[in-house]
């Protein structure tokens, strides 16, 4: 099973409108929608979708914790957060016919003592893979990642920024940054794949034993043990890039955890991450059909 851990989760506001209005002036619409989310969150989303046993856990408070863990709950997603007294974030994205504008809430201050209830929810629940995703609320710094991926059996994944990647002292199995995070964890330029990969395997050398960089319009890579592999971007017509990196993660990780190849689970990710940004908000598309997207993604290795 595949645990994943939101320390700092959401609630995902995501809300289209013909323009922004000007200043004093008011714009409205009724094409919005709510949803949980969050890096970690969403990763379990997808899995769930690509029927891969997962559970969700992180730290959720007020009333917008509850929306968080009542929404899981109905989408039958399994969770187990752990209460805190400050309030859930909420994040807005604006969507526009030729623009997309994200405002962020930092999040509420988390005591370092909640790190202590979230190791023992993690160890209950017993997981093969544990997924640590998104940014850390105030209160909390990278030691609180390391002391998971030390505490117990399970295997460690990351998807947190640069800065973060850069600090973390323990041995992960897997990050994945997307390019300029890439950039900011080892100072390394990213202008280039060539430039990509040399990052890549910098940061492997760091103490990751596997990275998947998401690049855009490049693609994705994967630094491995045995080499270095390059994914080509799928043509598809690019609605909303929210949940990108987390469908991408989410398609590695279903695919390895079925005993595919680093090849066809890079060719996987890319080709989930495809469809989920080819529709508004974190919806979940079906993914029944990307066995056959995957089919469509070029791999050449290094």
């Amino acid at each position: 099973m595949i645990l994943t851990v939101t320390l700092n989760p959401a609630v995902d506001h995501t809300l289209k409108v013909d323009d922004l209005p000007d200043s004093g002036g008011v714009a409205r619409t009724d094409a919005a929608r709510v949803d949980p989310g969050g890096k970690g969150i969403n990763v379990s989303k997808y899995l769930v979708e690509l029927d891969t046993a997962t559970v969700a856990t992180g730290v959720v408070g007020d009333f917008l914790g509850r929306f968080v863990r009542d929404s899981l709950s109905d989408e039958e997603i399994a969770n187990d957060f752990v209460e805190i007294e400050g309030r859930t974030r909420l994040n807005t994205t604006i969507l526009t016919d030729d623009a997309e504008f994200k405002i962020n809430h930092t999040g509420p201050t988390v005591d370092r003592n909640v790190s202590d209830d979230l190791l023992d929810t993690i160890a209950r629940n017993n997981p093969e893979i544990v997924v640590i995703g998104g940014s850390l609320p105030p209160g909390l710094g990278s030691t609180v990642i390391d002391r998971i991926a030390q505490t117990g059996d399970w295997k460690t994944v990351v998807d947190v920024s640069g800065d973060v990647l850069r600090d973390l002292n323990a041995s992960y199995a897997l990050c994945k940054p997307n390019r300029e995070e890439l950039a900011v964890a080892t100072g390394h330029p990213v202008t280039s794949v060539e430039d990509c990969y040399e990052a890549a395997e910098q940061l492997r050398q760091m103490g990751y034993n596997r990275v998947v960089a998401s690049l855009g319009a490049d693609g994705a890579l994967m630094a491995t043990p045995d080499g270095l592999l390059h994914a080509a971007a799928v043509d598809t017509d690019v609605v909303d890039t929210v949940g990108a990196g987390d469908s991408l993660l989410a398609g590695v990780l279903s695919a390895l955890n079925r005993g595919a190849t680093d090849e066809e689970a890079l060719q996987s990710g890319v080709a989930v991450a495809s469809r989920v940004v080819s529709v508004p908000g974190t919806d979940i598309p079906p993914l029944d059909d990307v066995a056959n997207t995957t089919k469509r993604v070029s791999v050449s290795t290094r």
